[in-house]
């Protein structure tokens, strides 16, 4: 036992745990598939590769909000389709393997303050989870990033969307998360995300704690559902979580 209400915290990833600058693994997959189709003798219009990459992420974002796996292969693989050219096979393959893989090249920032926060919670004795929905950059690639910061040691367990295979806010993934990290009772454990309709809706019907973290993006994307708090500056969330006799 904690001390504290509760026994458990999960986190989101993108814009919670780590954020990029915008457009920032988008530019890294086109200026790679435009270099590498120009050395195979294809003059590619950074126009025509923008739209069919728009078009990857609309399918994406179709898929995502209607709880059915759209992995970076499968992008990759219908954005080939589309270039309207036949590209040979071993350039295909050079092209899948950049698009899926670019994100070990990417300068990824940790959010402010998370670094002291976590370690605060697991210091109390809370147990530290991940719950994340995998765009274009596949989980084992995420993780090398927090890895390398020195954090992923502090996640208890992790819920991965293209290794659980449900997107938030199924109460799949959260199952998932809560009995990986020892079967907790939702009652007894909180979900901190940035996206009300994935984090706070999931988390509110699983009867977690949902808190909305505003520190990189504020969604004005519905009005509702709100979490049961909102924090811009992590510094804030040990002081929600815990007990006063865990914080003195």
């Amino acid at each position: 036992m904690t001390g504290s209400r509760y026994d458990a915290v999960t986190f989101d990833f993108w814009n919670t745990l780590v954020w990029e600058e915008a457009g920032h693994l988008r530019g890294l997959r086109a200026e790679a598939w435009a270099g590498l189709l120009e050395e195979a003798g294809f003059a590619t219009e950074r126009s025509l590769l923008d739209a069919v990459f728009d078009r990857a992420w609309e399918r994406y974002v179709h898929h995502w909000t209607s709880n059915q796996q759209y992995q970076s292969v499968q992008a990759a693989e219908e954005i080939l389709e589309q270039l309207g050219f036949p590209v040979p096979m071993h350039v295909r393959r050079e092209l899948i393997d950049v698009y899926t893989g670019v994100g070990r090249q990417a300068t990824l920032h940790l959010t402010q303050g998370i670094e002291a926060c976590l370690r605060t919670l697991k210091g109390a004795g809370l147990r530290l989870g991940i719950i994340c929905d995998v765009g274009m950059t596949p989980s084992d690639q995420l993780r090398e990033h927090l890895d390398a910061r020195g954090l992923l040691e502090l996640f208890d367990h992790w819920s991965f969307s293209d290794e659980v295979g449900h997107y938030k806010p199924s109460p799949v993934i959260f199952e998932h998360a809560l009995g990986g990290l020892g079967g907790v009772d939702p009652a007894r454990a909180a979900h901190v995300g940035d996206i009300r309709r994935t984090d706070i809706a999931g988390a509110r019907a699983m009867g977690m704690t949902a808190v909305r973290y505003t520190g990189i993006s504020d969604d004005q994307s519905q009005p509702e559902p709100e979490g049961h708090h909102v924090v811009a500056d992590y510094a804030e969330l040990p002081g929600l979580l815990l007990d006063e006799a865990i914080r003195n």
